[in-house]
């Protein structure tokens, strides 16, 4: 009996820490943001990693990072009367705060040109 119970708390003592090194291997979070700008305005911000939308030029959207790595990232913006733009960047990922981040995003403009 006593041995089963030693055997059971070092299997949940191992499986706990084998959690804790696996939670403990993930870097500490970190953000960056981006402003999105359209001419003219009122572009519709899609990511095609995963085809969510970010929202309405001019938006600020902020990214979720690890250590300050840069993430790249491929968005589409499109307006109706106006040709689709596919622009790419590496998102700066440096901030220790959203708040940090969105008081210094990167910029990202983008001319929308007519359809003839």
């Amino acid at each position: 009996m006593l041995r089963q119970w030693f055997v059971a708390r070092a299997a949940a003592f191992c499986a706990l820490g084998g959690l804790a090194l696996v939670a403990g291997c993930a870097g500490p979070k970190t953000y960056g943001a981006v402003k999105f700008v359209s001419r003219p305005p009122g572009a519709e911000v899609v990511n095609l990693k995963d085809d969510t939308h970010l929202g309405m030029t001019p938006v600020l959207v902020t990214w979720e990072g690890e250590d300050g790595r840069p993430e790249y990232v491929t968005v589409e913006m499109h307006k109706a009367g106006y040709r689709e733009e596919i622009t790419s960047f590496w998102v700066n990922t440096r901030h220790r705060s959203r708040a940090e981040a969105e008081a210094e995003p990167q910029p990202v403009t983008v001319e929308l040109r007519k359809r003839k």
